[in-house]
């Protein structure tokens, strides 16, 4: 178990999206010393969520279908520009 803080996340947000990537299944984030989140990898989370709900896995293999084909909304359209 690795657990890294909301500072050093923001600083190695790319190292860490790499790590988890990788060699991790997750990071822990830590703020104040209390642990209140994680970066999970993709296939762990879609394992989650498949144990929560059977029927969502179809839904994740649809939406991965739908990005490779370019169906998907940019930051800015889903957000507008900040």
């Amino acid at each position: 178990m690795q657990v890294i803080t909301t500072t050093t996340l923001r600083k190695y947000l790319s190292d860490s999206v790499d790590k988890v990537s990788g060699d991790k299944d997750y990071l822990l984030i830590a703020r104040r010393g209390k642990i209140v989140s994680a970066l999970v990898n993709i296939d762990l989370f879609e394992d989650l969520v498949a144990l929560m709900n059977k029927d969502y896995k179809e839904s994740i293999a649809q939406a991965r279908d739908e990005y490779e084909q370019g169906e998907y909304v940019s930051h800015e359209q889903l957000f507008g520009e900040l």
